[in-house]
């Protein structure tokens, strides 16, 4: 069965009822994950982990990939009405799209962005239906080409996730050393359980993730709550023709931006957006409007972002690699199901990867439809106090932990993930690499196993190949130039601040955000 047809088939496995509602679902909580101040997409797809074994792996898997690119929706209404970007990808479009609201243009900006998301959305998706062949293509290869993968795909996250390696390198070994409790996968004897029952079967990953990203996310927010301010004027919601013709441009080159940054592991939707941003005051023939409330300065970052936030997905689709704390939680929900992301994926269960697939397309329709519309009820939410919202999520946390295996330990994972979650973000410390090595240890061990007892324990074997020979090479190549990779970053940063304090150099009052509701200090904790 060729591509479109096992797509097709994936479109009549997602228009069911029962799928429909899940997507629906997904999209609706994503976006109020997007309105809602100190609560992001990783912990709301945390705390929803539990409910994918009730309702089985391609609805949950819907709903919890609905999560994520609903909650960019509700990031830009926030960031647009009320200088409050929902998502750090968002901080871009606050810059233009605000002085368009006080202008009493709302409406017209976030149509624009809805559609620039929807039309980068679907951009990804093709480019991830046109990538597929790429995970039949690498079926063939050995256990040491697995492993190899595996290596690189946790450099590329250690080197790109912070400012500092070695916190990156701390944290992984940290998320290894929690997946190697339990029982040894070729002797079947305990190892780092402490002698603890409840340990033989090791820490399980539902309970940890959601403690570390969920809970701790919440923490943060209670100790930094976020002041909305001002809501600007909505005003006539239908853009002009001339908005739709500035618009055209930046949503296709936002499209190929956001994609191909997308692609990069680690890659944070900061640094697509305000690329795209940028692109748009060098090139756009309206350039002098910027800093005074140019439609290209939220069509060109909205477009990148949502392109982006699909394009993260083919990394771990492909070659079974998750390229973002995101990406990982979703590896997660695949995994506790017994399924393989990547190649595998696609050959043992194609309707199950082919079926999610389609749904990227359907919930970006259903966010199209509800975008909009609903912008007047999305706003009611963020007058829920936080004190209520942080009880209500943590007692569904508690509740989800234990409801996974029926055992009160769980409980006691999460709390003590969590507080190790809020340990570290307040010390700066990324919690990425915790979650990406815990997802992708047992495949690591898995494959160095198998490829040492293939090789009678000749451990030049893991070079034997050329394949695995140039990844592993390439792997120590971005671990050695990650502090050049932090000059660049701190560039960028500067670049940032520049466009963001321009407009008050040109007589305009400075658009800067009041605040942001992500807690994360590391670029890519809240993609």
């Amino acid at each position: 069965m060729d591509i479109f047809a096992q797509l097709l088939a994936g479109f009549q496995e997602v228009l069911s009822p029962i799928n429909l509602l899940f997507a629906l679902a997904g999209c609706v909580l994503g976006m109020v994950v997007g309105i809602l101040p100190g609560f992001g997409p990783p912990a709301a797809m945390a705390l929803l982990l539990p409910v994918t074994f009730v309702v089985g792996p391609i609805p949950g898997i819907i709903m919890i990939a609905a999560i994520l690119y609903g909650s960019m929706y509700g990031g830009t209404i926030t960031a647009v009405l009320l200088n409050v970007p929902g998502e750090p990808s968002s901080v871009a479009t606050t810059l233009e799209g605000y002085t368009l609201a006080k202008q009493g243009r709302g409406g017209p900006a976030l149509v624009i962005a809805a559609v620039g998301s929807f039309v980068g959305a679907t951009v990804g998706i093709i480019g991830m239906v046109l990538f597929a062949p790429l995970a039949v293509a690498v079926l063939g290869l050995g256990a040491r080409d697995y492993f190899a993968i595996g290596i690189l795909g946790l450099s590329l996250v250690v080197g790109l996730s912070g400012r500092n390696v070695v916190k990156g390198l701390v944290c992984a070994f940290i998320g290894l050393a929690i997946g190697l409790v339990g029982l040894d996968p070729v002797l079947g004897t305990p190892r780092f359980t402490g002698g603890i029952p409840e340990l033989f079967d090791g820490i399980d990953l539902v309970a940890v993730v959601m403690g570390l990203f969920g809970l701790s996310e919440m923490l943060i927010g209670l100790e930094q709550r976020a002041s909305t301010g001002r809501i600007a004027k909505i005003g006539k919601i239908a853009p002009t023709k001339e908005d739709w013709k500035r618009s055209a441009g930046p949503m296709a080159r936002g499209s190929i931006i956001g994609f191909f940054i997308g692609l990069l592991p680690g890659s944070p939707g900061t640094a697509a957006t305000f690329f795209s941003y940028a692109l748009e005051r060098r090139v756009s023939k309206g350039r002098a409007q910027f800093g005074k409330g140019a439609i290209e300065g939220v069509a060109g970052p909205e477009t990148a972002n949502n392109s982006l936030g699909i394009a993260t997905m083919v990394p771990m689709f492909t070659l079974g690699i998750p390229s973002s704390v995101t990406m990982a939680i979703m590896m997660g929900a695949f995994i506790v199901h017994g399924l393989t992301p990547g190649p595998l994926l696609f050959r043992d269960h194609p309707d199950v990867a082919w079926a999610i697939i389609a749904s990227l397309f359907v919930g970006n329709v259903i966010l199209l439809i509800l975008n909009v519309p609903l912008i007047r009820v999305w706003l009611y939410i963020l007058k829920i106090p936080y004190a209520i919202l942080f009880a209500l999520v943590v007692g569904l946390m508690i509740l989800g932990a234990f409801l996974v295996t029926g055992a009160a330990f769980n409980i006691l994972v999460l709390l003590a993930s969590g507080v190790l979650g809020y340990v570290l973000r307040k010390l700066d410390v990324p919690l990425a690499p915790i979650a990406l090595t815990m997802v992708l240890g047992s495949i690591l061990e898995e494959n160095l196993v198998r490829a040492l007892l293939l090789s009678d324990g000749d451990v030049t074997t893991l070079v034997g190949s050329p394949f695995s020979a140039i990844l592993l090479t390439a792997a120590v190549l971005v671990l050695c130039s990650a502090p050049f990779l932090g000059i660049v970053r701190k560039r960028l940063e500067r670049r940032r601040a520049r466009l963001m304090a321009e407009p008050s150099r040109a007589g305009e009052t400075a658009v800067l955000p009041t605040t942001t509701s992500r807690t994360s200090t590391t670029p890519f904790e809240g993609e």
